[in-house]
């Protein structure tokens, strides 16, 4: 009876250490150590919006989690200061990207609106090759929806060591596209409506 009750904990000890096994060789392919921001560290991507204008400041919140925020409000004919800046919880990711600026780069699509950006980072945020990540841009609003029977939105992605980036746009359906790159992996992805 006592033997048999040996054999059952050594059963179960190395059941956990079976499973404790697996879980440790379960994780991204290396890449995580590698990456200075792992996707999953990335809780919310928050844009500040300033009204040249009228010197007013919305900030847009979205939850990588609930896959949502508020939609934008842009008027036509009007300029926007944009920074945006990227949150783990209730801690600032902003400064690691800044910290890592060569091994990231944003790329910012605009289907279905009439938007001309341009990119406004300083040093900071200014990769060494001279090519600027995009945590800062002006934004002047031609048409903020093109086609009222179509979704606007930005789609606004964060790249990671992507091979080669450009900040030159190009048109895409009905909107443009403003930078390219090769290579690399999504490290944050968020899709916002943009509305009138």
């Amino acid at each position: 009876m006592n033997k048999l009750f040996n054999t059952k904990n050594i059963i179960k000890l190395l059941a956990v250490l079976f499973i404790a096994i697996t879980v440790v060789s379960c994780q991204r392919d290396g890449s995580a150590e590698e990456d200075d921001i792992p996707q999953e560290d990335l809780t919310n991507i928050l844009l500040q919006v300033k009204d040249v204008a009228a010197q007013t400041t919305t900030t847009y919140n979205y939850s990588m989690g609930a896959g949502g925020s508020q939609p934008i409000v842009l008027q036509d004919g009007k300029t926007y200061q944009v920074e945006v800046e990227f949150k783990n919880g209730n801690e600032d990711a902003t400064q690691e990207i800044k910290d890592a600026k060569d091994e990231h780069f944003l790329v910012f699509n605009f289907p279905n609106s009439d938007i001309a950006l341009t990119r406004t980072d300083d040093a900071s945020s200014t990769r060494g090759d001279g090519k600027r990540v995009g945590l800062k841009t002006e934004w002047v609003v031609t048409k903020a929806v093109k086609n009222t029977s179509a979704t606007s939105q930005l789609v606004l992605t964060l790249y990671h060591e992507p091979a080669s980036v450009s900040e030159d746009s190009q048109a895409s359906g009905n909107g443009v596209v403003f930078g390219t790159q090769t290579g690399g992996e999504t490290d944050a992805q968020a899709n916002y409506k943009i509305t009138n």
